[in-house]
């Protein structure tokens, strides 16, 4: 498979698969079999459902203004 040759939809779905799979690999212990922890897990899922619904967080210019970075 070529990247130039996918089209953006599938350019993001790989993006994503790739995304996924990574946190995944550093989430989990195999050593333990043990997964993320769960509180961190709702949370995800509670970031996740808020991009669903169109709601993206504090913008860049609210987080340099915060930084003290707005005069720069």
């Amino acid at each position: 498979m070529q990247v130039n040759n996918l089209t953006i939809d599938q350019l993001k779905a790989l993006i994503r698969e790739t995304v996924r799979e990574t946190i995944e690999e550093l989430l989990t212990d195999p050593e333990t079999n043990q997964t993320i922890k769960e509180n961190f897990k709702q949370g995800l899922l509670t970031i996740k459902k808020r991009r669903e619904t169109g709601v993206r967080g504090i913008s860049t210019a609210e987080v340099m203004q915060r930084l003290g970075l707005e005069n720069r």
